[in-house]
Formats: structure tokens, C-alpha cells, sequence
């Protein structure tokens, strides 16, 4: 029978609260068995995404979700901020388009480490839903 580790709500409004956000998604995929590479990429995006919250919103908050079940492996994590909101997702969502003077690969980059990745913003609301599956035993 799987074990679930239920969720953790982080806050962020500083940087610290990237790094353990970053943490603590790490150290669940960890203990619920995926690979280094998957941590590693696990943590990258939750990294992204919890800088995008402090760069465009100022701040917001990020849920852990342990999302296992009998026969697979997995993590959901949801990033939510009250900021202006992202006027073009599709185009945010290109790779090399920034509004901050980046390089423009942070949601790109992060759709592409994700299995799941959907995003839905209006001014005052911005949501990310990523997750991260893998079977039981791989």
C-alpha cells in the first residue's frame, strides 16, 4: 500500500523561500523514491517558478502535493500569486521571450522538464500546475 506525505504550503515573499521551496520539493522527490535526475529537474522548475513569483508578483505561495498512488510515483506542485497577471501566455510561454531582460527560457524550460505543466493568469491571478510521475519501482 503506498504511503502518502500530504502536501506543504510555502509562502514566498523572499529568497529564502525559493530555497526552501526548492528544499523541500527536492527532499519529497527524494523520499518518494525518483531518481537524482528527476530531483534535479524537479527542483529547477519549482526554482523558476518561484522566482517568477517574486519578480512579477512580489509574492505568493507554492503547495507540495505528494501525488503517489498504488502504482506510481508523483509530485504536483501549484504556484499561485496575486500579480498583474501575464498578458500573452503563448507567448511567454516562447522560448528567448522575456519581459525582464532574461534569456526567456524560464517557463519554456520548465514546461519542458514537467510531465504536466498548464498555466491560467489574469490581472490579480496567476496559477502553475506542474507535476512530476514516474512507476513505482523505475
Amino acid at each position: 500500500m503506498a504511503t502518502s506525505f500530504g502536501s506543504e504550503l510555502i509562502r514566498i515573499s523572499e529568497d529564502m523561500d525559493v530555497v526552501r521551496a526548492r528544499a523541500e520539493a527536492r527532499r519529497l522527490a527524494g523520499t518518494l523514491g525518483f531518481g537524482l535526475g528527476d530531483q534535479t529537474r524537479l527542483a529547477t522548475a519549482v526554482s523558476e517558478l518561484s522566482r517568477n513569483v517574486l519578480l512579477y508578483a512580489g509574492h505568493g505561495q507554492c503547495e507540495i502535493n505528494d501525488i503517489s498512488t498504488a502504482t506510481d510515483i508523483g509530485i504536483r506542485i501549484v504556484f499561485e500569486d496575486n500579480g498583474p497577471g501575464i498578458a500573452d501566455i503563448a507567448k511567454a510561454l516562447q522560448d528567448g521571450y522575456s519581459t525582464s531582460g532574461g534569456l526567456g527560457a524560464g517557463l519554456p524550460g520548465t514546461r519542458r522538464l514537467m510531465d504536466s505543466f498548464a498555466i491560467e493568469s489574469q490581472p490579480g491571478l496567476t496559477r502553475v500546475d506542474i507535476a512530476l510521475q514516474r512507476r513505482r519501482g523505475r
